[in-house]
């Protein structure tokens, strides 16, 4: 996109990452590729498991699949067929402290229900072990400082799982945040939304609070984080509110939620998560021009457009292998991860605000 390219080579240098290898969906760092890969245990075999991360490992360069924990029984000899995982690196929800004496482990995922974030992360650090948690990082602030406390005191590094942040159009946006070339940023749209019908499960973990259900905890954190990276700040407001839709189905978590982010710089972003309607796109409004990635937050195409004609439309293989790859390597380098604890925590500082914000109809200062 004319005007803004050499201050997106000065991000990716600094993010250590190669735009040509992003391009093509290639970890970074090729060139001095160790040897060694990192094991990783899946913590968690539901959907995202299933359908996306455990394929995913298949294509990374820099680490492997080598256990599972599950609390379903039935699901082990599947995933030991499918992954050749042998049964030394089978754990259960109540046996995983044993990973501690597992040296075919180096990582625990965390891929569970947000309430149980924190109780997996933390017996994964205390083992000794790298914690990669799923999004949002869990249900409060204090259980988020655990988290982060936990693996420093154990030496052990901590990322979550915001794959937008290792997706190279969410990049660009990230650098426009600092280099402006529209001019000030005046206001952003961000929607994350997705249509599940009218036949829940009531058993289902999304529909409670408890666990960390609803619209805000689990889709919240895609138009959030796009608004912070998309300003370059941390909001110091905002102001919620919830739409019913299926008030027999979401008798607990919301099915819909809006809400608006006040910028220190006086930038305001309206956002939109959902269960029930669909919704996806990042638009940041400038002063002399605008940028839009639409879709945003999708598994793949990801790509945008600007008021100048400029495309976002760089391709990555795989989001998810993307992600744990430089993942793997900030271990293996022992360098600083991309999405460390503390940007969890952030978001889950404005989720739980955001919540109160709609329970008790009032504008929230952060």
């Amino acid at each position: 996109m004319p005007g803004y390219s050499p201050n997106r080579r000065q991000l990716l240098q600094h993010l250590g990452l190669s735009a040509t290898l992003l391009s093509t969906g290639v970890s970074p760092h090729l060139l001095a590729s160790p040897s060694r890969k990192i094991g990783v245990a899946l913590v968690g075999l539901g959907y995202y498991s299933t359908d996306w991360l455990a394929p995913a490992l298949q294509l990374t360069q820099h680490c492997e699949l080598r256990g599972i924990v599950t609390g379903s029984p039935e699901k082990i000899p599947v995933w030991q067929e499918k992954y050749g995982i042998p049964d030394g690196n089978v754990y259960n929800y109540d046996n995983l402290h044993e990973v501690a004496n597992n040296p075919d482990i180096d990582v625990i995922y965390v891929v569970t229900p947000t309430s149980t974030h924190k109780r997996f992360s933390l017996i994964a650090a205390n083992a000794g072990k790298h914690v990669w948690c799923e999004k949002p990082m869990a249900m409060d602030e204090a259980e988020c400082r655990e988290i982060i406390e936990a693996c420093r005191k154990n030496n052990v590094k901590l990322t979550i799982g915001y794959r937008m942040h290792h997706e190279p159009n969410t990049q660009t946006v990230m650098s426009l945040a600092e280099s402006q070339p529209f001019g000030p940023i005046e206001n952003v749209t961000a929607h994350a939304a997705y249509d599940g019908g009218t036949e829940w499960d009531p058993a289902f973990w999304k529909l409670r609070w408890d666990m960390g259900g609803g619209a805000m905890y689990d889709m919240g954190v895609y138009p959030l984080n796009g608004a912070r990276y998309a300003t370059g700040e941390e909001p110091i407001a905002v102001t919620a509110r919830h739409e019913e839709t299926l008030p027999d189905v979401f008798t607990e978590g919301d099915s819909t939620t809006y809400f608006t982010l006040e910028f220190p710089s006086g930038a305001v972003a309206e956002c939109m998560t959902s269960m029930v309607k669909t919704g996806n796109k990042l638009e940041v409004n400038c002063t002399e021009g605008w940028y839009r990635l639409e879709p945003m937050s999708e598994f793949s195409g990801v790509q945008g457009s600007a008021s100048n004609g400029g495309k976002l439309n760089k391709t990555v293989a795989n989001q998810q292998a993307a992600q744990m790859d430089n993942d793997a390597l900030a271990i293996i380098h022992d360098t600083d991860v991309l999405v460390p604890g503390e940007e969890g925590l952030k978001d889950i500082r404005v989720v739980v605000a955001a919540l109160k914000s709609a329970r008790e109809g009032r504008r929230i200062v952060l």
